[in-house]
């Protein structure tokens, strides 16, 4: 048996910017299903009364662990002290979240302070027979995968190519619990000196050349659909009818206009 903790976080709709379970969490917490059976410990630093924790608990936890904090603290001591004390095998993250600074870093400071190897872009583990190793496989770019062995303890972010999460049921979620732990944490120095604000699209920059002149100018643009060239086409005078037909088929079929 292995014990394995799930880090979650609360995610946030890119259309709608409702709260949501983030999906890479989602399916952090899918992997672990999917391991033999042990105790599985889902943690989340932030507000205990968000309502999209239930989310995580529709997939089938019996408890999730709130680490409660206000907004705009730094997770990382909090969590990694909790970490600490649990004698975990296996720690499961998302590979990023959709809320707070969104670095990706936080799996990464979390792992060093339990002093703890990482493992990246999982997709898939199985542990071998002996209980102290794994077979990982990772996600690389265009598709690829590549298969490690990973001695237990360690880290690992999940994929968005990993296998999607199940449906949160309603029962499940209403009847999970959640555990609320008071913890201090410090501001976040970075957030702190941020200023948030809608995000918008930019208008993009058209490359035109300066007006009467240059490339992309109207002027020129003009004078490229009216202009017409020296040197094309012939005169006849006075063409026998089969030269006037023939050098009327030549231009049809220099424009692309020949008949079908």
């Amino acid at each position: 048996m292995v014990d394995v903790a799930i880090l979650v976080s609360v995610g946030r709709h890119p259309a709608s910017g409702r709260a949501r379970r983030a999906p890479s969490d989602a399916r952090a917490l899918e992997l672990a299903f999917g391991l033999p059976p042990g105790r599985r410990e889902a943690l989340h630093a932030g507000d205990p009364a968000n309502p999209a924790l239930r989310d995580y608990l529709g997939m089938g936890l019996e408890r999730l662990t709130v680490l409660a904090m206000a907004e705009g603290r730094d997770p990382a001591d909090a969590l990694a002290a909790r970490l600490r004390g649990l004698s975990l095998g296996i720690i499961l993250t998302g590979n990023r979240a959709e809320g707070g600074e969104d670095s990706g870093a936080l799996p990464y400071v979390v792992a060093q302070a339990l002093g703890l190897a990482i493992v990246p872009d999982v997709v898939a583990i199985a542990l071998d027979t002996d209980g102290r190793t794994a077979e990982v496989v990772q996600a690389l770019a265009r598709g690829q995968r590549r298969a490690l062995r990973v001695e237990l303890p360690f880290v690992a972010t999940v994929h968005p190519a990993a296998p999607a999460a199940r449906p949160s049921a309603f029962g499940p979620a209403r009847r999970g619990r959640i555990e609320v732990v008071p913890v201090d944490a410090p501001p976040d120095a970075f957030l702190t000196a941020c200023a948030a604000r809608p995000w918008r699209a930019r208008p993009k920059r058209l490359s035109v050349g300066a007006a009467g002149g240059g490339t992309g100018g109207a002027l020129d643009r003009l004078r490229a659909a009216t202009e017409v060239k020296a040197g094309q086409g012939r005169v006849l005078v006075g063409p026998s009818p089969d030269e006037a037909a023939r050098a009327i088929w030549d231009y049809l079929q220099e424009q692309g206009m020949q008949p079908r």
